[in-house]
């Protein structure tokens, strides 16, 4: 049975399977129907400690309590609210580090888009998360309590999840993937209601399906591969990691991946003023991404004080779009949500420790 280890060899319950609380409950003398308890009070009405969980005995929470078992939620330190209602957590960890969580509303979907890492080793020029480096990787239990706490956050139940926060997903491959799994069953988010984006990490992609079927029995999530840039020498020069990732590596994998799985992938595109946005550069990415199933969703710029990248304006953006539809290549522009409270990755997170 897994138990998740915190700092302190603690123990954790959330990201554990019904069935894998009721061989808990039983390998404690206890009834099997003590784990579904367990599995209805962490899932569905959220409890943060064990002493919440009301319907178990006192003597089995005291039992809990000697083992050092605990609930594994993340406790909120900061929440920033937009007006457009985009709500951003800075959420605490049990060894002290933060982490941040976003919820994006509309009138039909709440969106949370979580973090699979604390900080991030990629360091890519325009986000605000690299710049402090990376701090560790995000247990399963971690990732899940964003979800339901942003879920508590706003009192609505998330339909979407992407992993488009804080750090590289396929760096913390197995806690991802497992929160996928819990997503799923656990909170009955579909699996194709769920996106994991990355920048490109040489050797991942041809294994990430393999291993999706191995550990979910099928690959149905969505992949989102970070372009930001139609040529080679660009793309170095904004993600430094891009050096040891041929783009053109990076697109023979990803119609790898398109052709074992059947599923579209998409390219997400910064378009940063003047540097990334030209005309020829459109018609240089549907180059690129063309001659199989894809989709490029263009996102513009949301700036951060360490860099002097600027926002495209709106009608370079609509231009930039207009050259890709030319060429046949699908593609959509992502509402910016949360500007006038710092929209970008990592903002949130990087000013508290600034403060501190």
């Amino acid at each position: 049975m897994r138990i998740e280890p915190l700092p302190g060899d603690q123990k954790v319950l959330l990201g554990l399977s019904e069935s894998e609380l009721e061989s808990f409950a039983v390998s404690l003398n206890q009834p099997s129907f003590r784990g579904r308890q367990i599995h209805d009070w962490l899932y569905t009405k959220g409890a943060k400690n064990l002493d919440e969980i009301s319907v178990l005995p006192k003597i089995l929470r005291k039992q809990l309590g000697e083992l050092d078992v605990k609930v594994g939620r993340l406790r909120e330190a900061k929440r920033v609210v937009a007006l457009d209602g985009t709500t951003k957590l800075l959420l605490s960890t049990e060894d002290g580090e933060n982490v941040e969580a976003v919820g994006i509303p509309t009138a039909k979907r709440l969106t949370v888009c979580v973090s699979s890492q604390i900080g991030c080793s990629m360091g890519c020029h325009f986000c605000a998360t690299g710049k402090g480096g990376l701090e560790r990787s995000l247990a399963t239990h971690e990732i899940i309590g964003q979800v339901i706490s942003i879920r508590e956050a706003m009192a609505r139940r998330p339909s979407h999840v992407v992993f488009m926060g804080m750090g590289e997903p396929l760096l913390n491959v197995n806690s991802v993937l497992s929160a996928i799994c819990s997503l799923n069953n656990d909170l009955g988010i579909g699996q194709r209601r769920i996106t994991v984006s990355t920048v490109g990490v040489a050797k991942t992609l041809p294994k990430l399906a393999d291993l999706a079927v191995k550990r979910l029995g099928r690959t149905q999530f969505n992949l989102a591969v970070s372009l930001h840039a139609p040529t080679q020498e660009l793309r170095e020069k904004l993600i430094p990691t891009a050096k040891g990732y041929h783009i053109d590596t990076l697109l023979k994998d990803c119609r790898h991946y398109f052709q074992i799985t059947g599923r579209r992938v998409s390219f997400e595109y910064i378009l940063l003023g003047e540097l990334n946005d030209h005309l020829q550069q459109a018609e240089q990415l549907a180059d690129l991404v063309g001659g199989f199933q894809s989709h490029v969703n263009l996102i513009a710029y949301n700036p951060i004080s360490e860099e002097p990248f600027k926002r495209p304006s709106r009608n370079r953006i609509h231009a930039f779009k207009h050259v890709l539809e030319q060429r046949g290549v699908a593609v959509s522009i992502r509402s910016s949500r949360g500007l006038d409270q710092n929209a970008a990755c990592g903002q949130l997170r990087r000013q508290n420790l600034q403060i501190l």
